[in-house]
């Protein structure tokens, strides 16, 4: 990890960008966390008492610029008198029913590209990367996006390679193209930025103080499956349809294929080529997604889970769930269930 910019006397400059389509509480989240230093109790290193970031929110022009909620915030700078920065983030965005078009920002992109090839880091936190991805420096490299905007991602920008599973993706010759994942990971690049260029201890004490946490065991858990139904192949979307209603009933995998009228061979691969995974490994989808919303909502034991989705041996739908999900039945309700405290209860 590069620490270079550790020993500097002077504060890096972080330019925090914002545009109508930014979401309001991701830029202003990450303005707040890379501004605490001054307002912490203490100074986490007494030799270097000053703050080692200057956040500025910066934008096409200065003044006041309403926000994707229509929420008003004040640019502070404009990028056009901004000839070096070290550190952009686009913080979130929010894709209208179209999705995202190209050209909308010519100067911030043309100024992206050229902050880059000053040495900027270029960061983005969830959907901001549609943005940073339109420079064309992201082609051909590993980068991260919102799980529920991987799809059309993917189909305006087809040379990233994107993985939405990752809570982070650190790419480029000089590591200097980051981005976050899914909504609240914004958490997770902050607490990177601060450990890459003050230190670790400065991104414990700085977690600590806002409580954030690290998405450690990825985005995995907070994917829902979807199985993939725009193939064209109807007898596998018919398949798909009843095996959607019918995944915990004994031998699922016999009965689509007989239910089908193929032979087995012939049902396999055109089950596979249409949706992107075998029958079996399908049917574990739906079985394990069935079993992450009761682990959720009810209180039947990780044995009940088990045999309620179709799987006699909890042993193997333990050992199944983890490598699906990255975390233990237990862990994933630990996670995720409603806290006592939230609970609604009944009026006496």
């Amino acid at each position: 990890m590069p620490r270079q910019a550790a020993s500097r006397s002077k504060p890096l400059h972080v330019s925090l960008v914002a545009l109508p389509e930014a979401v309001v509480s991701t830029l202003s989240g990450i303005f707040d966390v890379m501004n605490a230093f001054s307002v912490l109790p203490e100074p986490i290193d007494p030799r270097r008492p000053g703050p080692p970031f200057e956040v500025e929110i910066v934008g096409l022009r200065t003044g006041p610029l309403e926000l994707a909620s229509r929420v008003p915030i004040t640019v502070q700078r404009s990028v056009d008198t901004i000839e070096t920065t070290d550190i952009i983030i686009v913080p979130s965005i929010v894709l209208g029913p179209q999705g995202w078009k190209k050209g909308l920002h010519p100067e911030l992109v043309e100024w992206l590209r050229v902050m880059h090839q000053r040495g900027a880091l270029l960061c983005s936190a969830c959907s901001g990367i549609f943005l940073l991805a339109e420079t064309g420096l992201f082609d051909d490299t590993d980068a991260t996006v919102h799980f529920g905007y991987a799809k059309p991602f993917a189909a305006t920008y087809p040379k990233v390679r994107i993985h939405p599973e990752r809570v982070l993706v650190i790419s480029g010759k000089r590591e200097e193209l980051i981005s976050s994942g899914a909504s609240m990971t914004w958490h997770d690049l902050v607490l990177y930025l601060i450990a890459r260029h003050t230190g670790a201890t400065a991104a414990q004490t700085i977690a600590r103080f806002f409580a954030l946490q690290w998405h450690q065991d990825g985005l995995t858990p907070y994917i829902v499956f979807e199985g993939r139904n725009d193939h064209g192949d109807e007898a596998m979307r018919a398949a798909q349809d009843w095996i959607a209603k019918n995944f915990s009933v004994a031998d699922p995998l016999e009965q689509m294929i007989r239910r089908s009228g193929l032979a087995e061979r012939t049902f396999k691969r055109r089950f596979t080529n249409a949706t992107g995974l075998s029958p079996i490994a399908y049917v574990q989808r739906l079985r394990i997604e069935d079993a992450k919303r009761r682990l959720e909502r009810t209180e039947a034991s990780v044995d009940e889970v088990s045999w309620q989705v179709g799987y006699e041996e909890p042993a193997f739908f333990r050992r199944l769930f983890k490598r699906v999900t990255g975390l233990t039945p237990g862990s994933y309700r630990r996670r995720f269930q409603i806290p006592d405290y939230a609970r609604s209860r009944a009026k006496s």
